[in-house]
């Protein structure tokens, strides 16, 4: 019995199939290393942090099932209270101070100016230093005894104010301290810069328009798909600020510095209640989405993409 022949074009067919086929299995074990990390140290821990929540844990014995007891503890807490309060609040006056700074020096260092590249330099080196090393740096900086701006305010007459150890400025000491490292937002910005139309410059310089009234007009408006980035990453990054706090503070004075995430390391590794700690992890994760997808629907009203209608 005489065996059919295959077609040109069904030969041709399969020979696609059978390199989809090797093409996306090689894919697949391209991506496989990444997968299986996402999975064994993001994902899986972040759903066994929500099923540990509702639990009593404290790592010694087994977990035991409490439904959402830690849940309820949380709304009855004012340790936790004053922890989301002091985060908020920091995120609230640090990021619009940091990103404003950052675009503002990102402006000045646009300009062709002598030696730009090296106070580009200057401005972002801060930015790859380590935060400890940060932080304590700044412990001597913000010392009431020693610390160099107690100095600079005595050459003045004043008499500078305690600090990190005064409830009512060591918030303050830490938001002044965040400004220090506007370099990686800096360089976003100049990046930015380099992209906006000088044609648009030129024709409002032709219209009449001052310097300022060229940067609110043309400038800032072409910039706020840059400055949309800045403030949704500094805010999901000072939303879980902790170095900081517990170098230089610890919390204290008086809770004054309690940020969140100090708060749940306190309850994950100091009292050993994993439980509660997995529960206000949760309640930050859910608090930093709600806020950043309100966040990015409100730039509708206020960011403009180069090309858009209206």
């Amino acid at each position: 019995m005489a065996v059919p022949a295959i077609e040109p074009a069904q030969r041709e067919h399969w020979r696609a199939r059978r390199w989809t086929l090797r093409e996306n299995t090689a894919g697949w074990l391209f991506a496989l290393p990444w997968i299986i990390g996402f999975v064994c140290f993001t994902a899986g821990p972040v759903i066994a942090a929500l099923l540990i929540s509702f639990t009593q844990w404290d790592v010694v014995n087994n977990p035991v099932w409490i439904g959402l007891d830690n849940y309820r503890q949380l709304l009855k807490d004012p340790s936790a209270h004053q922890a989301l309060k002091v985060t908020t609040l920091y995120t609230v006056v640090s990021v619009p101070l940091h990103t404003a700074l950052a675009f503002i020096i990102a402006i000045m260092l646009n300009n062709k100016l002598r030696g730009v590249g090296l106070y580009r330099t200057i401005f972002y080196l801060p930015s790859i230093l380590p935060i400890a090393a940060i932080a304590v740096v700044w412990r001597w900086v913000l010392s009431p005894q020693y610390g160099i701006f107690n100095y600079l305010l005595s050459l003045g007459g004043i008499d500078g104010p305690q600090w990190l150890a005064s409830p009512t400025w060591a918030l303050p000491a830490l938001i002044l301290m965040s400004l220090f490292n506007i370099g990686g937002a800096m360089v976003i910005f100049l990046a930015g810069l380099q992209g906006v139309p000088r044609d648009l410059q030129e024709a409002a310089m032709v219209d009449g328009a001052n310097w300022w009234h060229r940067q609110w007009n043309v400038t800032i408006p072409m910039m706020t798909p840059y400055i949309l980035f800045e403030v949704v990453m500094g805010f999901i990054g000072t939303m879980q600020v902790f170095v900081q706090p517990y170098l230089m503070t610890d919390g204290g004075p008086k809770d004054a510095t309690l940020f969140f995430l100090l708060y749940v390391y306190r309850n994950a590794f100091q009292f050993f209640s994993m439980g509660y700690a997995s529960a206000l992890s949760w309640v930050l994760f859910l608090y930093v989405v709600v806020l950043t997808v309100g966040i990015m629907r409100s730039a509708r009203f206020w960011v403009y993409y180069e090309g858009q209608k209206g």
